[in-house]
């Protein structure tokens, strides 16, 4: 999966574009703690780091 895509589906659950460092996007959301680190862009992102962005949003991203 993209990380255009996993973006696409973050926002689309709510969780908004906080900053960048570098190739990294952070987000936040405003009822869940914590924040959600995405490396972008990338064409394919491993599974474990997808199976770590789910855990970390609550999001199904497969």
């Amino acid at each position: 999966m993209s990380s255009r895509e996993v973006i696409r589906r973050l926002q689309a659950a709510g969780w908004r574009h906080a900053r960048t460092r570098g190739s990294h996007w952070v987000f936040q959301h405003d009822e869940v703690p914590g924040r959600v680190v995405v490396p972008h862009p990338k064409r394919d992102i491993p599974i474990g780091t997808l199976r770590a962005i789910e855990r970390a949003s609550g999001v199904a991203l497969r």
